[in-house]
């Protein structure tokens, strides 16, 4: 049995490690001293400044040790603040690389760990930090993915960091999981009430304050035409048969129509919105 164990360990240790080797990461510039990281199909923000260099969400340990080691050829000033967008683990782990020298920033409905990692700074609804010659500006999303997810605006170049609310032309997260259609929505018209002009999304390709309308649309139509056929007496079954979304079908996770369309109809019945 301890063979097996062992066995066991070693195999998981190396699926691990090789899955760590694969990894596609990149650094690359978004506007000025911002800088989006990527991990996989995940994405994070870097802004150096000239005191230090924040980070918004570590993703993972290795990831981070990772990024930690490609700032450093960049600069030799220390990380001096890390920002979660929200504390999901898959964006939210690996913050202890840069606890011992940055300042754990999060909103206020964050546990009082994230991952492990303590939080030191939380900010309000709307709050805002400077960090030498750039601001971070903070606004909470409101109920829907999670219950701590925050938007963060960079000044002066004005770009949006958004997660897991919304992505330039890419449907919502399979079935919206644990989360009201109509509250995801109203997080992606929160984005759209901010002052931006570069979207750098938390999955996805970066875009614009544009494209934010078009997954409103996107989401408001979904809602409509799902209510409508579960008025109509209509199965999700059906409807999934049905409503083909089409004129999506170029945008990324297009895969989760179905999915969209089946937590629509949940969402919906959960919320007596068919009474």
């Amino acid at each position: 049995m301890k063979a097996i164990t062992l066995a066991t360990f070693v195999l998981v240790s190396l699926i691990n490690a090789a899955s760590a080797q694969d990894a596609k990461r990149a650094l690359i510039n978004v506007e000025g001293d911002v800088y989006r990281w990527q991990n996989n199909a995940h994405f994070g923000l870097v802004v150096f400044t000239d005191s230090g260099v924040v980070v918004a969400d570590p993703i993972n340990a290795a990831a981070s040790s990772w990024l930690e080691a490609e700032i450093a050829k960049k600069t030799d000033l220390p990380v001096t603040h890390l920002i979660y967008s929200h504390s999901h683990a898959d964006h939210a782990s690996g913050g202890e690389v840069f606890e011992d020298t940055a300042e754990i920033v999060a909103h206020q409905n964050a546990p009082d760990k994230i991952v492990g990692v303590t939080v030191d700074h939380r900010v309000a609804d709307e709050d805002s930090l400077t960090v030498s010659n750039k601001t971070f500006e903070f606004t909470y999303l409101g109920a829907g993915h999670g219950t701590d997810l925050m938007a963060v605006v960079v000044r002066p170049e004005n770009v949006a960091f958004v997660v897991d609310a919304m992505a330039p032309r890419r449907l919502p997260f399979r079935d919206m999981p644990n989360a009201n259609i109509d509250d995801w929505t109203d997080q992606v018209r929160k984005v759209g009430s901010l002052d931006f002009d570069i979207l750098s999304p938390g999955h996805g390709n970066v875009g614009t304050h544009e494209n934010v309308a078009e997954v409103v649309i996107y989401m408001e139509t979904l809602r409509a035409e799902v209510l409508a056929g579960l008025q109509a007496g209509k199965s999700v079954e059906e409807l999934q048969e049905e409503l083909t979304f089409n004129e999506y079908s170029s945008w990324l996770g297009f895969d989760w129509r179905a999915a969209n369309i089946a937590g629509a109809a949940r969402s919906l019945n959960e919320s007596g919105a068919l009474n």
